[in-house]
């Protein structure tokens, strides 16, 4: 029997990462080759005409999977009914602007948002925030919409765990497919902390951990570590613009990691409500290695964490409190 669609909002629909992320939702890459899906596209007013043209090639590439398109400037019709949404959209910080400001304009943004959401999606809704300060802007977004589970507000480190991934297949010149269980601990910014001491890699002798492969523990806690922090910075500077398809795909590798599940003995990286783990604070949103199960994720408990590691878990946490503490002072 077929399913019933699924209907996905994208904010920020008609920006360069919309522009990659909705075909690949309308494709199936996020849900699975047998999901339908109905997509909600906000944008606002002075992008209108953009949003407009996006909606016209959804409709012109002919999705098997794609029932529907709502495309919009007006955010409680983005909202009503969603069961996923995956916030894109915020306000970009600009030359000579202060952290403060690009916050303040933040929080406003994402406290009309969550007030959508709180009164219009679906129950359960689920939901992805990717625009930055990510980490910081989910836990407004928490804040504002109250009845939404905190376990249904994530934000995104997928991007970081992928491009961690990516180096030491590039180091060890094997299958990005074979390394597996690195963790990005922390914020999605330049103090995040890509870790390896967990990881391992598939060899025909079986698991091997990264760093016995490697054998360059200097080259690990150090290159490798700023390589990741600062990937984001490094593709601009190539491209001009942000990274954005492989943003869009690693948030929908985060959506379907979280709804379909993990690989049994592999966990991913996704920026959760902290409840404490690993000494780090509660109440903020922080990066930890997860496990998903049956639309749930669960931290993954019991690893260890050495000394070189806890500095840079507890340097990452006191960025993020320090950025809560701004936010919450463009609300009063």
């Amino acid at each position: 029997m077929a399913k019933e669609p699924v209907r996905v909002l994208v904010t920020g629909a008609a920006g360069q990462i919309g522009y990659a992320l909705v075909p690949m939702i309308a494709r199936g890459v996020m849900l699975g080759a047998d999901q339908p899906v109905i997509l909600h596209m906000l944008d606002i007013p002075p992008a209108a005409e953009a949003l407009n043209g996006v909606r016209m090639e959804l409709v012109d590439a002919a999705f098997p999977l794609l029932k529907g398109v709502v495309a919009t400037t007006d955010v409680v019709e983005a909202c009503t009914g969603v069961n996923i949404a995956v916030m894109v959209g915020g306000f970009p910080r600009k030359e000579g602007m202060e952290r403060k400001d690009v916050m303040s304009k933040n929080v406003s943004i994402y406290k009309s948002q969550a007030s959508a959401l709180e009164k219009h999606a679906a129950a359960n809704c689920k939901v992805l925030v990717v625009a930055n300060p990510a980490n910081t802007n989910a836990l407004i977004l928490k804040e504002f919409a109250p009845s939404i589970p905190e376990k249904n507000i994530t934000c995104l480190t997928r991007l970081d765990h992928n491009r961690a991934l990516g180096q030491i297949s590039e180091r060890l010149n094997v299958a990005v497919s074979d390394v597996k269980n690195v963790i990005i601990w922390g914020n999605h910014s330049s103090t995040q902390y890509p870790d390896v001491n967990h990881a391992t890699v598939n060899t025909p002798a079986g698991a091997k951990p990264v760093r016995e492969l490697v054998k360059d523990d200097q080259w690990l806690n150090t290159e490798f570590i700023t390589t990741v922090q600062q990937r984001g910075a490094a593709i601009i500077k190539a491209r001009k613009f942000s990274s954005a398809l492989s943003a869009a795909s690693s948030a929908c590798d985060h959506i379907r990691d979280w709804v379909l599940g993990t690989p049994e003995g592999t966990w991913v990286s996704m920026g959760v409500y902290s409840d404490g783990s690993y000494n780090v604070p509660a109440g903020l949103i922080y990066s930890f290695p997860v496990t998903c199960q049956n639309g749930e994720w669960k931290i993954v408990q019991g690893l260890s964490v050495d000394e070189f590691s806890r500095k840079k878990l507890d340097l990452t946490a006191a960025e993020l409190s320090e950025e809560k503490e701004l936010a919450y002072s463009c609300l009063s």
